[in-house]
Protein backbone atom coordinates (compact mmCIF):
# COMPACT_ATOMS: atom_id res chain seq x y z
CA UNK A 1 0.00 0.00 0.00
CA UNK A 2 2.79 2.42 0.93
CA UNK A 3 4.61 1.70 -2.34
CA UNK A 4 1.47 2.55 -4.29
CA UNK A 5 1.01 5.80 -2.39
CA UNK A 6 4.64 6.83 -2.97
CA UNK A 7 4.37 5.95 -6.66
CA UNK A 8 1.19 8.03 -6.93
CA UNK A 9 2.86 10.99 -5.23
CA UNK A 10 5.86 10.81 -7.54
CA UNK A 11 3.58 10.92 -10.58
CA UNK A 12 1.75 13.97 -9.20
CA UNK A 13 4.95 15.85 -8.41
CA UNK A 14 6.50 15.03 -11.78
CA UNK A 15 3.46 16.52 -13.51
CA UNK A 16 3.61 19.61 -11.30
CA UNK A 17 7.27 20.16 -12.18
CA UNK A 18 6.57 20.18 -15.90
CA UNK A 19 3.50 22.37 -15.52
CA UNK A 20 4.94 25.09 -13.26
CA UNK A 21 7.92 27.39 -13.01
CA UNK A 22 10.67 25.98 -10.80
CA UNK A 23 12.41 28.40 -8.42
CA UNK A 24 16.13 27.93 -7.87
CA UNK A 25 16.09 29.47 -4.40
CA UNK A 26 12.63 28.70 -3.02
CA UNK A 27 12.35 28.08 0.75
CA UNK A 28 16.03 28.90 1.23
CA UNK A 29 15.48 29.62 4.93
CA UNK A 30 15.30 25.84 5.45
CA UNK A 31 18.82 25.44 4.02
CA UNK A 32 20.46 27.67 6.65
CA UNK A 33 20.71 24.86 9.16
CA UNK A 34 20.31 24.93 12.92
CA UNK A 35 22.64 24.67 15.87
CA UNK A 36 25.80 26.70 16.21
CA UNK A 37 27.89 23.52 16.02
CA UNK A 38 26.88 22.70 12.46
CA UNK A 39 27.01 26.33 11.35
CA UNK A 40 30.51 26.79 12.78
CA UNK A 41 31.66 23.71 10.85
CA UNK A 42 30.28 25.05 7.57
CA UNK A 43 27.54 22.43 7.45
CA UNK A 44 30.11 19.62 7.63
CA UNK A 45 27.85 17.53 9.85
CA UNK A 46 25.84 15.49 7.33
CA UNK A 47 27.44 12.26 8.60
CA UNK A 48 28.09 13.17 12.24
CA UNK A 49 25.26 15.30 13.67
CA UNK A 50 23.65 13.02 16.23
CA UNK A 51 21.30 15.09 18.37
CA UNK A 52 18.13 17.17 18.38
CA UNK A 53 19.56 19.48 15.69
CA UNK A 54 19.75 16.59 13.21
CA UNK A 55 16.44 17.31 11.38
CA UNK A 56 18.04 20.35 9.73
CA UNK A 57 21.17 18.46 8.64
CA UNK A 58 20.26 14.78 8.39
CA UNK A 59 17.27 13.31 10.27
CA UNK A 60 19.01 9.92 10.45
CA UNK A 61 21.25 11.30 13.22
CA UNK A 62 18.32 11.40 15.63
CA UNK A 63 18.68 7.65 16.22
CA UNK A 64 21.71 8.31 18.45
CA UNK A 65 19.34 9.72 21.10
CA UNK A 66 18.74 6.42 22.87
CA UNK A 67 17.41 7.52 26.28
CA UNK A 68 15.33 10.25 27.92
CA UNK A 69 14.87 13.33 25.67
CA UNK A 70 16.59 16.40 24.25
CA UNK A 71 15.51 20.00 23.71
CA UNK A 72 17.31 22.76 21.83
CA UNK A 73 16.91 26.41 20.92
CA UNK A 74 18.86 28.77 18.69
CA UNK A 75 18.71 32.49 17.92
CA UNK A 76 20.60 34.42 15.25
CA UNK A 77 20.49 37.89 13.73
CA UNK A 78 21.62 38.81 10.23
CA UNK A 79 22.89 42.11 8.81
CA UNK A 80 22.88 44.21 11.98
CA UNK A 81 19.68 42.62 13.32
CA UNK A 82 17.63 43.29 10.18
CA UNK A 83 16.68 39.60 9.91
CA UNK A 84 16.05 37.30 12.87
CA UNK A 85 16.30 33.52 12.72
CA UNK A 86 15.01 31.17 15.44
CA UNK A 87 14.86 27.41 15.93
CA UNK A 88 13.38 25.27 18.72
CA UNK A 89 13.14 21.49 18.80
CA UNK A 90 12.29 18.48 20.95
CA UNK A 91 13.32 14.85 20.40
CA UNK A 92 12.48 11.66 22.27
CA UNK A 93 13.10 7.93 21.68
CA UNK A 94 9.97 5.84 21.27
CA UNK A 95 9.23 2.89 23.53
CA UNK A 96 10.69 -0.57 22.87
CA UNK A 97 13.43 0.73 20.59
CA UNK A 98 11.04 1.78 17.83
CA UNK A 99 13.11 4.75 16.70
CA UNK A 100 13.25 8.43 17.65
CA UNK A 101 10.66 11.14 16.96
CA UNK A 102 11.34 14.89 16.84
CA UNK A 103 9.42 18.06 16.17
CA UNK A 104 11.14 21.31 15.19
CA UNK A 105 9.91 24.85 14.59
CA UNK A 106 11.78 27.38 12.42
CA UNK A 107 11.20 31.09 11.82
CA UNK A 108 13.04 33.67 9.70
CA UNK A 109 11.59 37.17 9.80
CA UNK A 110 12.28 40.75 8.73
CA UNK A 111 10.28 43.52 10.43
CA UNK A 112 9.60 47.20 9.71
CA UNK A 113 9.91 47.05 5.92
CA UNK A 114 8.72 50.27 4.29
CA UNK A 115 5.59 49.90 2.16
CA UNK A 116 5.72 52.47 -0.65
CA UNK A 117 3.10 50.90 -2.94
CA UNK A 118 0.69 53.76 -2.22
CA UNK A 119 3.31 56.53 -2.17
CA UNK A 120 2.03 57.97 -5.48
CA UNK A 121 -1.70 58.64 -5.73
CA UNK A 122 -3.77 57.95 -8.90
CA UNK A 123 -3.06 61.49 -10.19
CA UNK A 124 0.71 61.03 -9.89
CA UNK A 125 1.20 63.12 -6.71
CA UNK A 126 3.62 61.98 -4.02
CA UNK A 127 2.05 61.57 -0.58
CA UNK A 128 4.56 60.59 2.11
CA UNK A 129 1.75 60.04 4.61
CA UNK A 130 0.81 56.93 2.64
CA UNK A 131 4.08 55.20 3.56
CA UNK A 132 3.51 52.39 6.06
CA UNK A 133 5.48 49.36 7.23
CA UNK A 134 5.03 45.60 7.17
CA UNK A 135 6.80 42.40 8.17
CA UNK A 136 7.66 39.27 6.24
CA UNK A 137 8.13 35.91 7.93
CA UNK A 138 8.86 32.33 6.93
CA UNK A 139 7.74 29.52 9.25
CA UNK A 140 8.19 25.75 9.11
CA UNK A 141 7.17 22.82 11.29
CA UNK A 142 9.31 19.71 10.87
CA UNK A 143 8.17 16.24 11.96
CA UNK A 144 11.10 13.81 11.92
CA UNK A 145 11.57 10.10 12.56
CA UNK A 146 14.74 7.97 12.61
CA UNK A 147 15.25 4.21 12.95
CA UNK A 148 17.54 1.24 12.27
CA UNK A 149 16.11 -0.76 9.35
CA UNK A 150 15.81 -4.44 10.26
CA UNK A 151 17.79 -3.77 13.44
CA UNK A 152 20.96 -3.01 11.45
CA UNK A 153 22.91 -0.66 13.73
CA UNK A 154 25.44 0.14 11.03
CA UNK A 155 22.75 1.96 9.07
CA UNK A 156 20.76 4.94 10.39
CA UNK A 157 17.76 6.08 8.35
CA UNK A 158 15.56 9.14 8.88
CA UNK A 159 12.83 11.20 7.24
CA UNK A 160 11.25 14.61 7.81
CA UNK A 161 7.83 15.90 6.79
CA UNK A 162 7.81 19.70 6.37
CA UNK A 163 4.87 22.07 6.61
CA UNK A 164 5.73 25.62 5.49
CA UNK A 165 3.89 28.92 5.96
CA UNK A 166 5.23 32.12 4.39
CA UNK A 167 3.77 35.58 4.86
CA UNK A 168 4.59 38.86 3.10
CA UNK A 169 2.62 41.41 5.11
CA UNK A 170 -0.87 42.05 3.71
CA UNK A 171 0.34 41.32 0.18
CA UNK A 172 0.69 37.56 -0.01
CA UNK A 173 0.83 34.32 1.94
CA UNK A 174 1.69 30.78 1.00
CA UNK A 175 1.49 27.23 2.33
CA UNK A 176 3.79 24.40 1.37
CA UNK A 177 4.69 20.82 2.15
CA UNK A 178 7.56 18.47 1.36
CA UNK A 179 9.81 15.68 2.59
CA UNK A 180 13.50 15.15 3.38
CA UNK A 181 15.18 11.77 3.69
CA UNK A 182 18.62 10.87 4.96
CA UNK A 183 20.89 8.03 6.00
CA UNK A 184 24.25 7.42 7.66
CA UNK A 185 26.32 4.25 7.21
CA UNK A 186 28.96 3.34 9.82
CA UNK A 187 31.86 1.08 8.81
CA UNK A 188 33.88 -1.26 11.01
CA UNK A 189 36.83 1.15 10.71
CA UNK A 190 34.80 4.03 12.20
CA UNK A 191 34.20 5.91 8.94
CA UNK A 192 30.78 7.51 8.60
CA UNK A 193 29.11 8.09 5.22
CA UNK A 194 26.06 10.33 5.18
CA UNK A 195 23.56 11.55 2.62
CA UNK A 196 20.67 13.98 2.94
CA UNK A 197 18.15 14.49 0.13
CA UNK A 198 16.22 17.69 0.78
CA UNK A 199 12.81 18.18 -0.82
CA UNK A 200 12.96 14.60 -2.04
CA UNK A 201 9.64 14.77 -3.90
CA UNK A 202 10.03 18.53 -4.43
CA UNK A 203 8.45 20.95 -1.97
CA UNK A 204 5.36 22.73 -3.25
CA UNK A 205 4.22 26.18 -2.09
CA UNK A 206 0.74 27.48 -2.94
CA UNK A 207 0.48 31.29 -2.86
CA UNK A 208 -2.49 33.60 -2.33
CA UNK A 209 -1.98 37.17 -3.61
CA UNK A 210 -3.91 40.19 -2.29
CA UNK A 211 -3.98 42.21 -5.48
CA UNK A 212 -5.90 45.07 -3.86
CA UNK A 213 -3.06 45.72 -1.41
CA UNK A 214 -0.27 45.02 -3.88
CA UNK A 215 -1.22 47.03 -6.95
CA UNK A 216 -1.12 50.77 -7.50
CA UNK A 217 -2.79 52.70 -10.35
CA UNK A 218 -1.10 55.94 -11.44
CA UNK A 219 -2.48 57.97 -14.35
CA UNK A 220 -4.53 54.98 -15.45
CA UNK A 221 -1.55 52.58 -15.52
CA UNK A 222 -1.33 49.65 -13.09
CA UNK A 223 1.92 48.94 -11.27
CA UNK A 224 2.84 45.86 -9.20
CA UNK A 225 0.56 43.41 -11.01
CA UNK A 226 0.02 40.06 -9.29
CA UNK A 227 2.36 37.25 -10.41
CA UNK A 228 0.71 34.86 -12.83
CA UNK A 229 2.19 31.76 -11.16
CA UNK A 230 0.61 30.95 -7.80
CA UNK A 231 2.54 27.71 -7.32
CA UNK A 232 6.23 27.52 -6.39
CA UNK A 233 8.35 24.39 -6.73
CA UNK A 234 11.51 23.70 -4.72
CA UNK A 235 13.76 21.18 -6.46
CA UNK A 236 15.67 18.48 -4.54
CA UNK A 237 19.13 19.13 -3.12
CA UNK A 238 21.59 16.38 -2.25
CA UNK A 239 24.22 16.65 0.51
CA UNK A 240 26.94 13.98 0.74
CA UNK A 241 29.53 13.79 3.52
CA UNK A 242 32.17 11.50 5.01
CA UNK A 243 33.73 11.80 8.47
CA UNK A 244 35.91 9.98 10.97
CA UNK A 245 37.02 10.67 14.55
CA UNK A 246 40.77 10.65 15.19
CA UNK A 247 41.89 10.18 18.81
CA UNK A 248 45.26 11.76 19.63
CA UNK A 249 45.14 10.77 23.28
CA UNK A 250 42.60 10.23 26.05
CA UNK A 251 41.68 13.92 26.19
CA UNK A 252 42.01 15.20 22.61
CA UNK A 253 40.05 14.21 19.49
CA UNK A 254 39.55 15.60 16.00
CA UNK A 255 36.38 15.09 13.98
CA UNK A 256 36.68 16.34 10.35
CA UNK A 257 34.12 15.99 7.56
CA UNK A 258 34.29 16.73 3.85
CA UNK A 259 31.63 16.47 1.21
CA UNK A 260 29.66 18.07 -1.60
CA UNK A 261 26.35 19.85 -1.95
CA UNK A 262 24.45 19.18 -5.17
CA UNK A 263 21.65 21.46 -6.40
CA UNK A 264 19.56 20.13 -9.27
CA UNK A 265 19.54 23.53 -10.96
CA UNK A 266 22.08 25.83 -12.63
CA UNK A 267 23.62 28.16 -10.01
CA UNK A 268 26.90 30.01 -9.41
CA UNK A 269 28.53 26.87 -7.94
CA UNK A 270 32.09 25.89 -8.89
CA UNK A 271 30.74 23.12 -11.13
CA UNK A 272 27.51 24.17 -12.77
CA UNK A 273 25.46 22.56 -15.55
CA UNK A 274 21.85 22.77 -16.63
CA UNK A 275 21.18 19.52 -14.77
CA UNK A 276 23.06 20.06 -11.50
CA UNK A 277 25.49 22.34 -9.66
CA UNK A 278 28.14 20.98 -7.30
CA UNK A 279 30.06 22.77 -4.57
CA UNK A 280 32.38 21.25 -1.92
CA UNK A 281 32.48 21.88 1.79
CA UNK A 282 34.86 21.00 4.61
CA UNK A 283 34.84 21.45 8.36
CA UNK A 284 36.14 20.05 11.59
CA UNK A 285 35.78 19.96 15.34
CA UNK A 286 38.59 19.72 17.92
CA UNK A 287 37.31 18.08 21.10
CA UNK A 288 38.97 18.39 24.51
CA UNK A 289 37.74 16.00 27.23
CA UNK A 290 34.31 15.94 25.55
CA UNK A 291 33.73 19.29 27.24
CA UNK A 292 35.37 22.05 25.15
CA UNK A 293 34.96 22.26 21.36
CA UNK A 294 36.72 24.42 18.75
CA UNK A 295 35.27 24.43 15.21
CA UNK A 296 36.10 25.70 11.73
CA UNK A 297 34.43 25.35 8.35
CA UNK A 298 34.39 26.43 4.70
CA UNK A 299 31.26 26.26 2.56
CA UNK A 300 29.28 27.89 -0.28
CA UNK A 301 32.10 28.03 -2.81
CA UNK A 302 30.95 30.09 -5.80
CA UNK A 303 32.39 31.40 -9.04
CA UNK A 304 31.39 35.05 -9.43
CA UNK A 305 32.29 37.95 -11.71
CA UNK A 306 33.93 40.90 -9.95
CA UNK A 307 32.02 44.08 -10.82
CA UNK A 308 35.24 46.15 -10.88
CA UNK A 309 37.59 44.19 -13.16
CA UNK A 310 34.96 41.80 -14.64
CA UNK A 311 37.15 38.79 -13.83
CA UNK A 312 35.82 35.49 -12.53
CA UNK A 313 36.71 34.92 -8.88
CA UNK A 314 36.03 32.18 -6.39
CA UNK A 315 34.30 33.15 -3.16
CA UNK A 316 33.43 31.02 -0.15
CA UNK A 317 31.82 31.33 3.25
CA UNK A 318 34.18 30.85 6.22
CA UNK A 319 32.88 30.01 9.67
CA UNK A 320 34.17 29.32 13.15
CA UNK A 321 32.88 28.71 16.63
CA UNK A 322 33.31 27.28 20.08
CA UNK A 323 31.23 25.18 22.43
CA UNK A 324 31.19 24.06 26.03
CA UNK A 325 29.34 21.15 27.60
CA UNK A 326 28.67 20.44 31.25
CA UNK A 327 26.74 17.28 31.98
CA UNK A 328 23.54 17.60 29.96
CA UNK A 329 23.83 21.29 29.08
CA UNK A 330 25.64 22.45 25.92
CA UNK A 331 26.16 26.07 24.87
CA UNK A 332 27.50 26.75 21.36
CA UNK A 333 28.51 29.88 19.45
CA UNK A 334 29.24 30.36 15.74
CA UNK A 335 30.21 33.27 13.51
CA UNK A 336 30.02 33.27 9.71
CA UNK A 337 30.81 35.69 6.91
CA UNK A 338 28.82 36.02 3.70
CA UNK A 339 32.06 35.41 1.80
CA UNK A 340 31.05 37.63 -1.13
CA UNK A 341 33.78 40.03 -2.20
CA UNK A 342 35.42 40.02 1.22
CA UNK A 343 32.34 41.63 2.75
CA UNK A 344 32.09 42.55 6.40
CA UNK A 345 28.61 41.10 6.84
CA UNK A 346 29.03 38.75 9.81
CA UNK A 347 26.29 36.72 11.43
CA UNK A 348 26.36 35.44 15.01
CA UNK A 349 24.61 32.29 16.19
CA UNK A 350 23.93 31.13 19.73
CA UNK A 351 22.39 27.77 20.51
CA UNK A 352 21.56 25.85 23.66
CA UNK A 353 20.90 22.13 24.07
CA UNK A 354 19.44 20.30 27.05
CA UNK A 355 20.08 16.55 27.19
CA UNK A 356 18.38 14.78 30.07
CA UNK A 357 20.52 11.66 29.55
CA UNK A 358 23.61 13.72 30.37
CA UNK A 359 22.18 14.82 33.70
CA UNK A 360 21.40 11.23 34.69
CA UNK A 361 24.87 9.88 33.88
Amino acid sequence: MMKRILFFLLIIFSQIIYAQIIRKYSNEFLNIGAGARGLAMGGAVVSNQDDVYSPMWNPAGLIKIDRDWQMAAMHAEYFESIAKYDYIAYAKPLDYGNGVFAISLVRLGVDNILNTTQLIDPEGNIDYDKISSFSTSDYAALFSYAFHPNGNHKLDVGATAKVVYRNVGKFASGYGFGFDIGAVYHTDTDWNYGFMLRDATTTVNFWTINQKELSAVVNGEEFNPAPTDKMEITMPKLNLGVSKTFEFNRDLKLLPEAGVNIDFAKTAALVSTDFASITPYVGGELIFQDMIFVRLGLNRFQSLTDIEDLKRKVSFQPSAGIGIKYKGLTLDYAITNSGIGGSNFYSNFFSLKLDMQGFRN
